[in-house]
């Protein structure tokens, strides 16, 4: 195996790092060799924060290089749109649709853009785009806090990612404190069985 490149896009506080995390354990799990970078902005504010994970053999460098992103997952779709010019041509998309408002929107001094237009961006770079409502999958799962993990298993279903199922799952055991494992597992599954 050479390499694969995740990118994650989003803003704080909907558990970018902690999934990037995930997908680094349940690939140092399997005996692969992995590389996280973080950009974080406000990301106490709901600023954007972007994680990239590197999976394989010739992965070294933390940040990946404009252009070689194999696979993108937005867990909000501006910042995906942001950071959509870091993939490779036609490299898959996985697409939150709920839009989280930066407040300077909330307070009505920007508009935020119409869905459509973002997908019509996003589709500039890639035609592989997958949408997935993660905030009303999450809900279904016991909160909208688990939407990155609605994420991972719609991106999972597609076999991009090089880590298993099961390694997964079990990451997600060992991750979170008891009280929240059976909602993430379920957001899992939920994201997984949704595509």
């Amino acid at each position: 195996m050479s390499e694969t490149n995740i990118i994650i896009a989003g803003v704080g506080g909907t558990g970018i790092l902690t999934l990037s995390q995930i997908i680094a354990n349940a690939a140092i799990k399997e005996g692969k060799n992995v590389v996280i970078g973080e950009i974080h902005g406000m990301s106490q504010r709901g600023g954007s924060v972007v994680s990239d994970v590197r999976i394989g053999d010739t992965a070294f460098g933390a940040i990946i290089p404009t252009g070689k992103g194999d696979i993108l997952l937005g867990i909000e779709p501006i910042e995906a749109a942001r950071n959509v010019y870091r993939i490779r041509k036609d490299a898959p998309v996985v697409l939150n649709t709920y839009e989280i408002l930066p407040p300077i929107v909330s307070f009505g001094k920007q508009k935020y853009p119409d869905f459509n237009e973002i997908i019509k961006l996003i589709s500039e770079f890639s035609k592989n785009i997958i949408t997935i409502n993660a905030l009303e999958l999450a809900e279904k799962a016991g909160s909208s806090a688990v939407m990155n993990i609605v994420i991972l298993g719609a991106a999972m279903k597609r076999n991009i990612i090089p880590i298993s199922y099961e390694s997964v799952i079990e990451t997600i055991k060992e991750y979170f404190p008891e009280k929240y494992r059976d909602m993430n597992i379920k957001a899992f599954k939920l994201g997984f069985e949704s595509t």
